[in-house]
């Protein structure tokens, strides 16, 4: 039977079609549906692991399925800012190459029998994302809004190589043979 983490984490791959439904409503209201869909799929991502940790209720489909649940939501999310024009082709790429290569390496500790816990980096390089990408979703007017959105999108480019860095000097012995 399916454990409720695992339900919210289902639940939020279930909503990346509807959220990008909604990005790409040309309506004024459509991009506040867009990220109210977003938001609730971001909480459940923090709901999912908190509720798994504190109820023990942690399992290899939620190990498996949950970080792929966020990646998908995010880059989807980037994707279609790209889309609009709204953050940089370049920015994006980068991003997804990293989570390619963190998935790679997830997969090299799982064959040995290792599962890797997500770092601090990496978990404070998912909230600047989250931040990043609400902020452009909404796509306010002016400049201190313009300045702001600027900053978080060099920030989570940061935080994506800094967590990259991190990742792959703390979990280096994976490589070894």
């Amino acid at each position: 039977m399916m454990n409720l983490p695992n339900k919210l984490t289902i639940l939020r791959v279930i909503m990346i079609p509807f959220f990008l439904v909604f990005m790409y409503v040309d309506t004024g209201w459509a991009k506040w549906v867009a990220l109210g869909i977003f938001i609730a799929a971001a909480i459940t991502d923090t709901l999912d692991g908190q509720i798994a940790r504190r109820c023990n209720l942690v399992t290899n489909f939620g190990k498996f399925m949950d970080p792929l649940a966020d990646k998908l939501l995010v880059c989807s999310a980037l994707i279609a800012l790209v889309d609009m024009a709204r953050i940089p082709a370049w920015v994006v790429i980068i991003i997804i190459a990293r989570e390619f290569i963190i998935s790679g390496f997830r997969l090299i500790a799982a064959e040995k029998g290792t599962v890797i816990a997500a770092g601090i980096w990496g978990k404070i390089k998912t909230v600047v994302q989250m931040v990043m990408v609400c902020f452009l979703i909404a796509n306010l007017p002016g400049n201190g809004i313009h300045i702001t959105e600027q900053i978080l999108i060099y920030a989570s480019l940061a935080l994506t190589i800094i967590s990259l860095i991190d990742y792959l000097i703390s979990n280096r012995g994976v490589l070894a043979d």
